[in-house]
């Protein structure tokens, strides 16, 4: 098997509760990966602006977590920009939300969403959770680096 690189995640989720709660499951699985949080899709598209000028303080992220509903801009706004932007519409985005209803999920799917996860309710389950996506993600998926899609962009 390849030698797994740590990875940067970007969690875009307002709850605070749930954000300790994905932090202390991907801490539990004791993965290397970088979680950086911000708590709107404002702060989101913030973040990914200053990725795209090399700011080493928001790295590139290779996976978004994305809760849908929040405050201000919703997933749904937010995950329309970045998937209408070429420069962050190569990003994966997992939805990872509480709500389960058919039009939620078909619209994410529609907007590009690599993934729609429903946040468990119980403890062990959301380590469960959290360990799947890390599975699938970071074993299993071919990515590709930051650096070798601005190669492919600068042809």
């Amino acid at each position: 098997m390849e030698n797994l690189e740590p990875v940067n995640i970007l969690l875009v989720e307002d709850d605070p509760g749930d954000q300790k709660l994905i932090k202390n499951s991907m801490l539990e699985q004791r993965m290397a990966n970088k979680l950086c949080i911000v708590s709107s899709g404002e702060e989101a598209l913030e973040y990914l602006k200053q990725s795209k000028n090399g700011n080493n303080e928001t790295p590139w992220p290779e996976l978004i977590l994305l809760d849908l509903n929040m405050p201000g801009m919703g997933g749904k706004e937010f995950l329309r920009r970045i998937k209408s932007n070429e420069d962050f519409d190569m990003i994966p985005v997992v939805i990872l939300t509480t709500s389960d209803l058919d039009k939620d999920i078909i619209e994410s799917y529609k907007l590009q969403a690599a993934g729609y996860v429903k946040k468990p309710v119980l403890l062990n389950d959301f380590y469960a959770v959290a360990k799947e996506i890390s599975e699938y993600w970071f074993t299993l998926c071919k990515r590709v680096s930051q650096r070798q899609l601005s190669c492919t962009k600068n042809r």
